[in-house]
């Protein structure tokens, strides 16, 4: 590989993304790509300053054409919901952006596996699959990567333990039909459902009382929040993108909640939504279906259902 990625979009989370790749070392060639040149222009020139400190990153922006040699393209682009504009509408307005540039992406990056921010991001992951027929292991959504961290950080604060240790996963859509599949959850691999009962010296580690609800409560009302707080959210899904560019790069897969067009899996079919999956060179290699409680895979078919009914009603000619 020529560890080259192009990021389209070069507002708040495209930017972050490239510096935060620039910070993990892993990439030799960053291209940026936006309408507005001049930003991508700064911002190129501002990451490539610090370069020397960080990583000795080739960093600029750049054409289509420049995308070409990229392993990764990584589409960011796309608008915020304005007040009094409908979910569908917006889904409507980022799926036409998408239907423009889309053409010039295959076209100038053809071998790539291409990795979308974008929201909303599981409708996007599955209309691209659609729109240029790439096979489905090579479009990745970040779908419940996020959604998974800010869950794993709330455990963490909740259990009194390392971010690291904590393994619990937010599954289905990257929005309000998303589940905590509690069932799988655990912290250095005891179950969560039995992990205080095994603590001899109870006063050593603290667990708060917490009620489920409220922690799947607080994982969907946080990017809210920090909107509301400072007006985008960023950093954390840079830091998932990446967690998921490095999994690309390295030479042992890695299982994490992308979405990617499901098959079959929990009998759900055509329609694009977060899954464990396994990541590698090859894009998603596999997914994989852990067992889950019979409640859960309702859940997750009734995220499945809440998608189909947005994508039925988009416009994708």
């Amino acid at each position: 590989m020529n560890n080259k990625v192009t990021i389209i979009g070069a507002g708040s989370v495209g930017a972050t993304v490239a510096y935060t790749l620039v910070t993990t070392g892993s990439v030799a060639e960053i291209v940026l790509i936006d309408v507005n040149e001049a930003k991508a222009q700064g911002e190129a020139m501002d990451i490539r300053q610090a370069t020397p400190y960080l990583s000795p990153v080739k960093i600029y922006c750049g054409t289509y054409e420049d995308m070409a040699g990229s392993d990764i393209v990584i589409v960011t682009s796309g608008v915020g919901r304005k007040p009094g504009q409908s979910r569908i509408d917006l889904t409507q307005t980022n799926v036409n952006i998408l239907k423009s540039i889309a053409p010039n992406i295959v076209k100038h990056a053809p071998d790539a596996i291409y990795l979308f921010v974008a929201n909303p991001v599981d409708v996007l992951t599955y209309v691209f699959c659609k729109l240029t027929g790439v096979p489905k292991n090579r479009v990745i959504g970040t779908g419940t990567t996020l959604d998974s961290i800010r869950l794993r950080t709330r455990l963490s604060e909740l259990y009194s333990v390392n971010q690291k240790q904590v393994h619990a996963y937010v599954l289905g859509e990257h929005g309000d039909s998303s589940f905590v599949a509690w069932s799988t959850a655990d912290i250095s691999g005891i179950p969560l459902s039995v992990y205080e009962s095994t603590i001899t010296e109870k006063d050593a580690l603290t667990v708060s009382p917490y009620d489920r609800a409220e922690v799947e409560e607080y994982v969907k009302k946080s990017g809210g929040k920090i909107i509301a707080g400072k007006g985008a959210t960023f950093y954390g899904v840079a830091a998932c993108v990446a967690q998921i560019v490095n999994c690309i790069y390295s030479s042992a897969y890695t299982i994490l909640p992308v979405s990617t067009v499901l098959e079959g899996e929990y009998g759900i079919s055509d329609v694009a939504l977060s899954t464990l999956c396994a990541i590698g060179n090859e894009g998603i290699v596999t997914t994989l279906t852990p067992k889950l409680s019979d409640e859960e895979v309702e859940k997750m078919r009734a995220s499945a259902e809440v998608l189909k009914g947005v994508i039925a009603q988009l416009d994708l000619n």
